[in-house]
Order: structure tokens, then sequence, then C-alpha cells
């Protein structure tokens, strides 16, 4: 078995999350009542077996640092770890420029490490994938660099690194984001790309060599998509890993990924999460989804005097307390508690939130300690919404951190 050390990107600001990344950093962003997004990208390598990570945090990471220390702490097996490593400027006075140079500025790591291959994984996608096939993968294919792929909708395309392929699966074409007309699509399908999912297994010593090749060039903006992948490619030793061909125990139905850069996208993968037959599953026990848990009591569920306390199509989460209330297709973290003859709908309640009597959430996000005062409608008027809250172009209210409404 080749040696594997893994390199987890956590550094990123996630300003298309705001307000949810307002005091925390993207992979930080609670997700699916009792997750964080980073979760489902540690619980990959874990449960791949692969226990020699780092990641790498920077923007507003107190959050993050908190919780890989409560969930991810590994009990001292030797040469195991799962540690938490800040930006700390050690190639000059500047944060991390690109992806490429936040790996760069910790190629100490790397070459202190002695491994035969290196992971990079970003750590702000929500799907499963066990590394060790797509690791085999690369083997067989004696590559360089190895880059997982998936096929999306032509109009996604701006978002994503475009990619060409052969036949024996190399790597013939790449182009990061380009515009939707532009964009190449895949032979005989002109409605679909391949898209790069962002996560990489390099050769340790051409990783190494490309990354300082990489940090003496003065044009280059030092990110993998932008400016690793494009140098690399040409020389034929990058090949693409077919994500869909991915199996794991346990798993039914279609690979499932999605990146979660939007509040629109958040919200669709949590809405995932309650579907009558959900594309991503959390209770598969041959694939257990770890995190932090704090100690909580079950989540209750009462009938008032009047009305009659009904969950459906739902995730809640220990500590939760539902008094005569009405829960459709809505997530909520722990420690919310819902008063009678509310109404929650395609909402995301993120936890600690007391929600009053009487009140309606429609397709609304609610960050953690937030207090809804009674008779209070949220999503229903969409204008009057944004008078006061962030609103998406799709219609999604995002109420931010310890808001007070109605008090």
């Amino acid at each position: 078995m080749a040696k594997v050390l893994s390199m987890i990107l956590a550094g990123g600001e996630g300003s298309r999350l705001y307000p949810l990344t307002q005091s925390r950093t993207k992979p930080s962003v609670p997700f699916g009542g009792s997750y964080r997004l980073v979760d489902c990208v540690l619980n990959n390598f874990v449960n791949s077996s692969l226990l020699r990570i780092y990641v790498l945090t920077q923007f507003k990471s107190q959050s993050l640092n908190e919780h890989l220390n409560k969930a991810w702490a590994l009990n001292s097996i030797t040469d195991t770890f799962i540690d938490a490593i800040p930006a700390q400027m050690r190639t000059g006075k500047h944060w991390y420029s690109g992806t490429a140079d936040a790996i760069y500025q910790n190629l100490q790591f790397i070459a202190s490490d002695e491994a035969d291959l290196v992971c990079i994984f970003g750590s702000d996608h929500i799907y499963k994938m066990d590394i060790r096939q797509k690791i085999a993968y690369h083997q067989e294919k004696e590559a360089v660099l190895t880059v997982s792929a998936i096929r999306l909708p032509k109009e996604q395309a701006y978002h994503f690194g475009i990619i060409e392929v052969d036949a024996e699966g190399r790597m013939i074409g790449f182009e990061e984001k380009p515009s939707v007309a532009d964009a190449k699509t895949i032979p005989g399908d002109p409605d679909h790309v391949l898209a790069s999912m962002g996560n990489y297994v390099f050769d340790s010593q051409a990783l190494q060599a490309e990354l300082i090749r990489d940090a003496a060039d003065a044009n280059s903006s030092h990110d993998f998509g932008k400016d690793i992948i494009p140098q690399l490619y040409p020389q034929g030793k990058v090949f693409v890993y077919d994500f869909t061909t991915n199996t794991i125990d346990g798993e039914v139905g279609e690979t499932y990924w999605r990146d979660v850069g939007t509040i629109e996208s958040y919200w669709e993968a949590n809405m995932d999460l309650v579907k009558a037959e959900p594309a991503i599953s959390l209770y598969n026990r041959k694939w257990p989804m770890h995190t932090h848990y704090p100690a909580l009591p079950p989540a209750s569920f009462r009938d008032s005097e009047q009305f009659i306390c009904t969950i459906r199509q739902s995730l809640i989460s220990d500590g939760c307390h539902i008094s005569g209330a009405t829960i459709k297709k809505s997530v909520l973290g722990s420690n919310c508690f819902v008063g009678t003859n509310t109404n929650i709908y395609e909402s995301v309640l993120l936890g600690d939130t007391k929600v009053g009597s009487n009140c309606i959430l429609t397709k609304v996000i609610v960050d953690k300690d937030v207090k809804i005062a009674d008779n209070i409608q949220i999503g229903v008027n969409l204008e009057e919404d944004r008078k006061r809250f962030t609103v998406s172009d799709e219609g999604i209210v995002v109420i931010p951190k310890g808001a007070r409404i109605g008090f």
C-alpha cells in the first residue's frame, strides 16, 4: 500500500453564503441538523481508513477549530492524526493567494512526511466517496495527478473546471470556469459537461516540484484549476476519475454530489435530505457519519390543548421541543423550541433557536441563537422580508445569527 497524506482545504471565505458566513468560515456552516459542511469530506477519509489528515484553515476559523477538537480528535494512534493548520504566512507576509499557494505555504509538511501520494480535497461539497477506489485508479494509471469528475448540466459550467477526456481516461483538455457558450460539452451529449469536483490525488514528488515551479511564476494566480492542471495535463499523465463508478456498501441509487456554494444550493442540499427517498443517506451503518454530538436529551413532540403536533418528512435533532406545531419538509438543528400553532415548511433551522406561537416560516434559513416572537410571518411576503433580511433571488429568506425578531 502506498503511504498517503491528506490535506483538506478549509479556509474558504464563502461570501456567496452570506450571512451564514458572517461569523464563521464556510466549512464550519452547519448542515443536515447535526453536522458541519466539513464533516462530509472528513467522513470520506475516515471511512476510507485514511487517517493522516491536515485541515488547512484561514478565514474566521474559530468555530471550525472548536468543532474539529470536539468531533475529530484521534486517540494517539501511532502515525494517525487530524490536525488543523492555520495560515501562518510561512513564505511571506500574505495570506493564501490561491488553492495551490495554500498547499505551497505548507509544503514542509509534505516534504517531511515522505508520503508516496497526497490527496488534496475541498471541504464544502456534500457527497460520499470511498477514496481508496480513486487511489487504486490513480495507481493503475501510473498517473501524476488524478482529478475526480462528474457530469453536470451545461448551464452550470461557469462554476467549475470543465474537462475533456480520451477513451483511456486521460485528460486532454481543461478550462477553468468557462462561459456557458464556450464550455466544451460531453461528446454526443450537448446538454452536459464533465466538471472537476475539486479533489485531487497527486504523486507527492511531482506535486512538490510543480508547486515550487508555480510559486516562482509571477504571472500565476497559484490556483489548481487556473494554473496547476493546465500546466500538467498536456504532459499526458493527468487522468480523470469517474465519480459515478465509486461504490459504497449499503448505498442505493445514483452517486450524489452537490456544491453548496450559494444560499440556493445550500437550501436544496438540506431539502434533499428530507425527500421521501433521499439522494444521500445519513443512516447507512456501513458508512457512519461522525460528528460532535453534544449532551442533549432526545427531541420531544407534544400536543397542546388545542393543537396537534404534526411532523412530516423532516429531520429533528436532539434537544428540540415541539409543542402543538406543524413542521413539514424541514431540518431542525439541536435545541430548537417551537411554539403552538406555528407552521414551519421547507425551512432550515441551524439550532439554538426559539420560535414563538402562531408563526409561519416558509423557505427560511434561520442561523443559530435566533429568537422569533409570537405571530411572526417570514417567507410569506418577500417584499417585506427584503426590508429586514437577506433574500436570495430564488426567494429563500436568511435570518442572521443572533437575530431578535418581534421583540
